[in-house]
């Protein structure tokens, strides 16, 4: 029964990338930036807040600042509950 399931593996072979498909596996790398991601999008909710301290002359560009900060706010909330729970499925 162990050599059917040998013989299993040895035709499954790994599949392979194909470069046309996915040009970084043709130097080596294939994946993404999940801190770099989380980085960007706090530093980005800063400079939001920050801009709110300008020279407006009504606040509707305050409430867009305000309003974009918060969905990515959310969003970055909702990324690190997501990843939390990732190890109960």
């Amino acid at each position: 029964m162990a050599s059917k399931a040998v013989e299993k593996r040895r035709q499954a072979a790994p599949a392979k990338v194909d470069p046309r498909d996915e040009p970084s596996a043709e130097w080596g790398w294939h994946g993404g930036f999940p801190k770099g991601g989380r980085i960007a999008g706090w530093v980005t909710v800063v400079v939001l807040l920050a801009m709110i301290y300008n020279n407006h002359e009504n606040n509707t560009e305050n409430v867009w600042l305000v309003g974009i900060a918060i969905a990515i706010v959310i969003g970055l909330l909702w990324e690190i509950k997501k990843k939390r729970t990732a190890w109960r499925r």
